[in-house]
């Protein structure tokens, strides 16, 4: 993720990473968003590198992708506190579809932007949380006024779930590579997931 393939490549991303980052910096601070944006970018390299075994992959993609899907969680655990949530759900939805079928085409390293979004998406969930609506205004009220919890039960559920699969997925992923394994071995058409041949391009190199 510290790497790019040219001063374009890395314009690009930096341009991407501006509109896509700028939200979640004004949230939470742009210290905790920048930690949490490195754990993005190793998520895609892990995934990246169990599919991609004879090519190098460059680039913060991956980590961008970590965003997105950090936005889509932050905005699902926290839908009571916000007021337009069906028109930025779907705004959300169909930039992360866009960005994602732009990954099939040749020479892009859509694992790596996949790997990412799902990394991004479930520590999301554990990092991005805020307490419900009226709880801190609660302190200042009388106790039978006040919202006793500080979060709603499904947001611990979706905590709880989300660190468990994160777990799981990051162990499994680290184990795998130094054990040799391919990830094409194992699924005969996520080759596709990163390229989609058509007649006019080959995915063969």
């Amino acid at each position: 993720m510290w790497l790019h393939a040219g001063l374009i490549h890395l314009l690009a991303n930096m341009l991407r990473l501006v509109f896509i980052g700028i939200h979640l910096e004004q949230q939470f601070g742009f210290i905790w968003i920048g930690i949490i944006y490195l754990l993005f970018g190793f998520g895609g390299s892990i995934l990246s590198s169990l599919f991609i075994r004879n090519s190098i992959s460059v680039g913060a993609s991956g980590a961008m992708f970590g965003l997105l899907g950090a936005m889509l969680s932050e905005l699902i655990t926290n839908w009571t506190i916000y007021t337009n949530k069906a028109s930025s759900l779907f705004t959300l939805l169909v930039i992360i579809m866009f960005n994602l079928a732009v990954g099939i085409l040749p020479h892009v390293d859509n694992y790596s932007h996949i790997g990412g979004f799902l990394t991004g998406f479930l520590l999301g969930f554990v990092l991005l949380i805020q307490p419900q609506f009226g709880w801190l205004e609660g302190h200042n009220l009388p106790p039978t006024d006040r919202v006793k919890s500080k979060y709603m039960a499904y947001q611990y559920i979706l905590w709880v779930m989300s660190l468990i699969l994160l777990g799981i997925g990051l162990i499994v992923g680290l184990v795998m590579p130094f054990r040799g394994v391919n990830g094409n071995d194992h699924c005969h058409w996520c080759h596709y997931l990163s390229c989609l041949p058509t007649s006019r391009w080959s995915c063969r190199n």
